[in-house]
Parts: C-alpha cells; structure tokens; sequence
C-alpha cells in the first residue's frame, strides 16, 4: 500500500507527519509493505523530518499569498500564483502519476496547494487534517476536495459538518517519555529553582530571544531557563547573554539552537512553565503532557491562526496569553511571579490541559484511514 503525503511551510505541518507515519506503521497488519512518499516544498525540516522516517520525499514548486502590502508582495505573488503554483501542479501530476498512491494525506499550509489539486486530478483519494481552530486559505480550497476533514479543535470553523471528524492534533507518543534526570544530564540543569523551557518555534523568533536578553539577569536570580533560540540566532544570543548576565548566575541559562524531538521530551519534562507560541502542534503536545503555559502567538501568522488558537486553548484554563505588541520585560516578569507566588495555580493549569489533551489523535486517524485501504 502507498501512501502520499503533503503539508508544508512550517516545521508545524510536518511533525504531525511524523506521528502519523509512526502510528500507521504500528498499527499496519497488511500483507502488502506499507510505503510513504512526500510531495511538498523544499525544505531543510523535510529533510530533517521525514527522512528519519524511511519517506521517499518529492520536491516541488509552491506559492503563498502574501497579504501585507509593499511592489515586493505583489510581484511575489504574481510570480507565484502564474508561475510557480501552475509549475508545481505539473510537477505534483507527474510524480503522482508515476507513485499512483492508494491515498493522500495532507496537513495543510500552501505547500500543499499544489499536490492536492493534482491528486484531485488523478482522482485520487484524499483526506486533510486542519491543526488550527480557523483554517488557513489552502486548506479551505483542499477540504473541496477531501473525502473527509480531520480537525484538531472542536469547533473549527468553515468546513462542511457532514465532513468532519473531531480528533485533536496528531502527537508524537515519543514525546510523551521524556525524564527530567536525562533533561539534568543533557542541559546540565542545576535544578535549585522552578524551570522555564522557552520555544520560539521550529526556527527561534529574534523578538522573543530581544525580550528574553531584557529581563535575563533578573530573571535568573529567580528560575533556571532552557531557551530554544534558533540555528541562526545561537552564537549571537551567546555572546549578548554573557554581557546581560551576572557571571554567577550563568550555569542557570542554557541556549540551545533547535531542540530535536529526543531532546524536547526531556526539556518538556523537566519544566515547570512553558512560554512558547501559539502554533496548534506544540499546544497539544503541552496539552498532552499537562504543562501550564504562556502563550505569545505571532502576529504576523496567517489569518491570524495563533491569536485564535492562543485564546480558543486559554478558555480551558490551561495557559495564559500575551500578545506580543503589548508585552515588556517587567510585565513579563510581573506574571511569571504572580504564576509562581499563588498556591496551587500551575496545578490547576497542568490539570485544564490534561482535560484539554487528544493524545490518541494519531491513532483514531491512522486506524480510520487503514480500514479506509484494506476496504478499497
């Protein structure tokens, strides 16, 4: 059996990939291999994704719509929507016809616009997770296509009800296992103060790194702090953080690049709050795993997705949000102490995530689209 995958633009379209894969295999009892194939964008998190994974991965053009002003977002879309997108449809046609996958599957983000207009095509069966609470332009001219919609919130708007299925967001169970002694070992964590774990997306957010240098110092006579900065952030971030801090306070601050799936597991377990922004991926797995956390989405994330899904998930209880043109060092610094200072608070946090949390998202959508294959 072949299954092809799409989705991209963000890290956050491919690690539910990844669940989905592992999950599939699990549970996979045919006679015939189970094989994966990606059709999408190029991109450096592909690579790093889903090549672990044993997936064949297909490059091809895409566009996106820039909806901020300027001649250069005009251009660049003039040049995606005649020329790129049409380009990448062919190539996608093409790949596809010589795959001739059983089924596509496809996380949604305009990378993959192109594949599933040519799966449509080919008439090929196709089926789309949606991870946001409103979904975003591509994902709305895929689910015409789709057999059925998979969402991660539950009352996401803008689809057909006769096509939903409510399942949560798609997490890796990997994530799950994660040991606050190997997080000490792996980030030499001193472990004598409440630890923050800081994630500024798949690639570092440099205002979030700016407000994090503002307030360090003071920050770190008070908590420890696992920071996920950026692969290209890294050095600088080093060298501003040793003149911001008190050279006896440094063994409490530890940057890191990019936290890699087994290095996340132990972060997320050895934390006491998490401050990270708002994409649907990282909100499960914090759900999943009952971390209180602060959100601070990304203003500039499309159609708004973050502050929606932010404020949708906060609802629970489970996390606070600040949105970014209205936060500053001391405000910041004013909250984590009021989080910290009132009894029972993160507990009470941890227990509307757990509440919250479909950790068995994955599994419902590979089981569904299994008997979906072995009923073809």
């Amino acid at each position: 059996m072949k299954i092809a995958l799409t989705g991209g633009g963000t890290g956050g379209h491919l690690v539910p990939l990844v669940a989905f894969i592992r999950e599939t295999r699990r549970q996979w009892r045919g006679k015939d291999e189970l094989r994966f194939s990606y059709i999408g964008p190029k991109d450096d998190f592909v690579q790093v994704l889903l090549s672990h994974e044993g997936v064949d991965i297909k490059a091809v053009a895409t566009g996106k719509l820039r909806r901020y002003g300027g001649v250069g977002p005009i251009i660049q879309n003039i040049v995606d929507l005649f020329f790129r997108m049409p380009w990448g449809v062919l190539q996608s046609l093409w790949m596809l016809f010589l795959l001739s996958p059983d089924m596509m599957f496809s996380k949604g983000g305009y990378g993959a616009l192109p594949p599933m207009i040519a799966a449509w095509v080919l008439r090929i069966p196709m089926f789309l997770h949606e991870s946001d609470s409103r979904p975003g332009l591509a994902n709305l001219i895929c689910g015409r296509f789709a057999m059925k919609i998979f969402t991660s919130f539950p009352q996401t708007l803008d689809f057909p009800d006769s096509k939903v299925i409510h399942v949560g967001n798609l997490v890796r169970k990997e994530i799950l296992s994660g040991s606050k002694e190997e997080a000490k070992s792996l980030f030499h964590v001193v472990g004598d103060k409440p630890l923050l774990l800081i994630l500024g997306g798949s690639q570092g957010s440099q205002r979030l790194n700016d407000m994090v240098l503002a307030m360090l110092d003071q920050a770190l006579s008070e908590f420890e702090i696992i920071h996920q900065v950026g692969e290209k952030n890294l050095e600088q971030m080093q060298k501003e953080a040793r003149v911001m801090i008190n050279p006896a306070l440094e063994q409490y601050y530890h940057a890191v690049p990019f936290l890699r799936e087994v290095d996340l597991r132990h972060a997320y377990a050895a934390a006491s709050l998490v401050i990270s922004r708002a994409g649907s991926g990282v909100l499960f797995e914090l759900a999943a795993l009952g971390k209180p956390s602060i959100l601070i989405p990304l203003p500039e994330a499309a159609q708004n997705h973050q502050i929606r899904n932010a404020y949708d998930y906060a609802k629970t209880g489970a996390a606070i949000v600040l949105e970014e043109p209205n936060l500053t060092p001391h405000f910041f610094m004013e909250k984590l102490r009021q989080l910290f200072s009132q009894s029972g608070e993160l507990e009470k946090m941890s227990t509307a995530a757990r509440s919250f949390a479909r950790p068995d998202a994955a599994e419902i959508v590979s089981r569904y689209l299994i008997e979906y294959l072995t009923k073809k």
